[in-house]
């Protein structure tokens, strides 16, 4: 045990990875926003501030959650991939959707990618944690099948569209 940490305990070392919202919310939004860059992070719907968005992305890089690299499509821009550590965080978003769904007044157009996620099970966390690191890693993963995050988001906007459809007719 070294001096840098509260405790040994694998809860207390997570914890102090992800203990405040920030830093969960950020790899929500690039494991199943595909947001990459500083000021697409920066529009999350929870209104995060750009000098807490700028700590948590260097403090999730320091940890070895996130990379950094220069955008070679624009030489003022960073591009931030996820690492190996950050992926495998998927089955954990899952849950944390499941139990917020069962639990928590989410909206129907916000929980049901938690719905898929979780009536998916472990097949489906393992395609999506391989074609996020086909995408951040640049590992080959397998083809043919629409990407989880495109079904995920297909899902999403039928939800909504249903919704709009329902108070067009109220």
């Amino acid at each position: 045990m070294d001096a840098t940490h509260r405790s040994g305990c694998p809860i207390n070392l997570s914890l102090e990875v992800f203990g405040d919202k920030w830093s969960l919310l950020i790899l929500r939004d690039m494991i199943f926003g595909g947001k990459r860059h500083f000021r697409e992070l920066l529009r999350s719907e929870e209104g995060i501030s750009s000098n807490i968005l700028a700590d948590r992305m260097k403090s999730l890089v320091e940890l070895g959650l996130l990379t950094r690299a220069d955008d070679p499509t624009h030489k003022q821009k960073a591009i931030y991939s996820l690492t190996e550590m950050a992926i495998s965080l998927v089955p954990v978003f899952a849950q944390l959707g499941a139990w917020g769904r069962r639990w928590l007044p989410a909206t129907p157009e916000l929980s049901i990618r938690a719905q898929l996620l979780e009536e998916g099970g472990q097949p489906l966390w393992d395609r999506f944690m391989a074609e996020l690191r086909q995408e951040h890693l640049g590992i080959a993963a397998g083809a043919g099948e629409p990407s989880v995050r495109a079904t995920l988001q297909a899902a999403y906007e039928a939800v909504v569209a249903r919704q709009a459809a329902a108070r067009s007719l109220d």
